[in-house]
């Protein structure tokens, strides 16, 4: 007796199909789960249209559902997974649920297959994804900063070289590297050939990059100038907060209005503390280590210049110190600056300077 075969094409409308990736440069590590049981975990290259390919020929008609860790690769695949239909998120990694076996026994494979089962289980939560232009203008603010760093690493790196060999930085300089004080570097001769080329190398290095840092500042101000104008205005407008300062706001923040209270752009820039609490004890330590890396530093720099300029700003450090120490109540000032920041921002209007009586 003969059997009869019948093939039926596959229809998933309807029905939701989760992805879990763990990204790398050179593969990605794909686990493909439904909402009942796993279907696979292997291996493909990093191209999101060859994933999007596997699913429509494998899961026809279904909803696509992905998400990967934020890191070194950016934004891109998120980009590119929305444009081939796949619904992706980014997420924090720390906020990624695992357990102590998989801390433990830590590979790609199990990496992946946690992402998609929290996925399906919807116990992820996606960070803001910044769109191209923010992205690409927070780089170049974040780039002065880094060669500012580059260039306090290559004048420490030319003093530990005169200090190894005793030479003293004559007392006319002050320490202060003028333009006087790199000709004398120019002109100082060490004993032997290699030491010389040493010195002049690294002065050389440290012209380079303050004249890279002088490009990156002029380019700053055209970009604050021609795209950011009404925004610099509104942020200028309050005291001790300069041009870079508000370019690292507006770069850094985006479109304010993500930020539905103040307390949830506190916890942005990291301005809360960390918290330990059980029963009837209840400890607050030092601020958090979830922070913007870039907003933090700028805010409290900013924030220690408008105590200076602003008497109500003043008024209020004067209060705190007389309970805490300065460094501790210069963060409770910045965080009325931040909501200041924050009110210009929201409703367009630039700061009024008010007098404390």
């Amino acid at each position: 007796m003969k059997t009869q075969q019948v093939n039926q094409k596959l229809d998933f409308t309807g029905e939701s199909i989760y992805v879990g990736l763990d990204v790398h440069k050179k593969q990605w590590s794909v686990c493909i789960m439904n909402a009942y049981k796993e279907h696979k975990t292997f291996v493909q290259p990093p191209e999101p249209a060859v994933l999007s390919r596997y699913l429509r020929e494998n899961f026809p008609g279904g909803t696509y559902y992905s998400a990967y860790e934020a890191g070194f690769c950016g934004f891109w695949i998120d980009e590119a997974l929305k444009k081939e239909g796949i619904n992706n998120i980014v997420i924090n990694p720390a906020d990624v649920p695992t357990t102590d076996k998989e801390k433990k026994r830590k590979r790609d494979r199990v990496d992946s297959r946690k992402l998609c089962r929290e996925l399906r289980d919807n116990s992820l939560k996606g960070i803001h994804v910044p769109d191209r232009s923010q992205l690409e203008d927070r780089d170049l603010v974040r780039l002065r900063k880094k060669l500012v760093k580059d260039t306090t690493r290559c004048k420490n790196r030319i003093k530990g070289l005169l200090n190894f060999y005793g030479i003293k930085i004559p007392e006319q300089y002050g320490g202060h590297w003028s333009k006087a004080f790199i000709q004398w570097l120019d002109q100082l001769e060490l004993n032997y050939f290699s030491g010389t080329s040493t010195l002049r190398i690294l002065t050389e290095e440290l012209k380079n990059i303050q004249q890279l840092k002088e490009r990156v500042s002029r380019k700053l101000v055209l970009l604050a100038r021609q795209k950011y104008a009404q925004s610099m205005e509104l942020l200028q407008s309050i005291p001790g907060i300069g041009l870079l300062g508000a370019l690292t706001f507006i770069t850094e923040l985006g479109d304010i209005k993500r930020f539905r209270h103040l307390d949830t752009l506190c916890d942005y820039v990291g301005l809360v503390p960390n918290i330990y609490s059980t029963g009837d004890t209840v400890h607050v330590g030092q601020l958090t280590s979830r922070k913007n890396m870039y907003l933090q530093p700028i805010l409290i720099q900013c924030t220690w210049k408008a105590v200076g300029r602003d008497p109500a700003l003043l008024h209020a450090y004067t209060r705190w110190c007389k309970r805490m120490k300065g460094q501790k109540a210069i963060i409770r000032v910045a965080r009325k600056l931040l909501s200041r920041i924050r009110y210009v921002l929201l409703k367009q209007r630039k700061y009024e300077l008010k007098i404390v009586s």
